[in-house]
């Protein structure tokens, strides 16, 4: 069961259409795999269009320079039809990608943009990464950690949205399955690590990771490999 979820208000920016492209891609995968947050996205829905219902059937009717105006009898029937009508069933799209002698089925968002994801490069021991290009100055990758993975300490300069897809990683603050959405930042430190199982998680950073324990902070100089798209 999927207990870690994105804020009412970062799904409220997604209905709205005010989050960036790629943690759009981040909670969209997650309300694929989450009725409770689809239901909340569909609440959200609902509120934003019975809010902006009023201007819009004001726009409609009030005569421009450009646009004549129709009728509001004419207006609230087109309403009714929108509203009444049946939505066509979409069609899922079945993607899959495949590692290290894994497959894995992508949620419906990320299939839609199974074009965008890039190769596959192994980056230190068993972790794997692949970026996904989503067109902007953001940085977004799935990662792969197979059984017995360990990602050394860090922090992060910014803000990092991290989507569990398939599979079981824990850090000192808790335990992560399929579907559990979570966000952190320059407060929160953490060693995330497979044990048994393996971990396949979409993931976007605004800013590159810091390392923080011993060694391990002489990666930093190459923190942006987790970087960059």
């Amino acid at each position: 069961m999927i207990k870690s979820h994105p804020s009412e208000a970062i799904l409220y920016q997604y209905a709205a259409g005010d989050l960036s492209a790629s943690m759009t891609l981040v909670v969209g995968t997650h309300i694929d795999m989450c009725p409770v947050c689809q239901q909340t996205v569909c609440d959200i829905e609902s509120d934003l269009c019975q809010k902006h219902l009023d201007t819009v059937v004001e726009t409609l009717t009030t005569p421009t320079a450009a646009f004549s105006g129709m009728s509001k009898a004419t207006c609230d029937k087109m309403l009714e039809e929108i509203f009444s009508s049946e939505a066509k069933p979409s069609i899922q799209p079945e993607e899959l990608i495949c590692l290290e002698g894994r497959r894995f089925v992508l949620p419906r968002t990320l299939a839609c943009n199974h074009s965008r994801i890039g190769e596959w490069t192994n980056l230190v021991g068993k972790l794997w990464r692949a970026p996904v290009n989503v067109g902007e100055r953001g940085h977004t990758n799935l990662i792969y950690m197979e059984p017995g993975t360990q990602v050394p300490e860090h922090t992060h300069k910014g803000q990092e949205a991290t989507l569990v897809i398939d599979g079981v990683f824990n850090d000192e603050n808790d335990v992560y399955y399929d579907g559990d959405f979570i966000l952190l930042d320059a407060d929160r430190t953490h060693t995330p690590q497979t044990s048994e199982n393996d971990c396949l998680t979409l993931a976007t950073l605004d800013a590159p990771l810091y390392f923080t324990s011993g060694i391990s902070r002489l990666l930093n100089p190459f923190s942006s490999l987790f970087f960059r798209v």
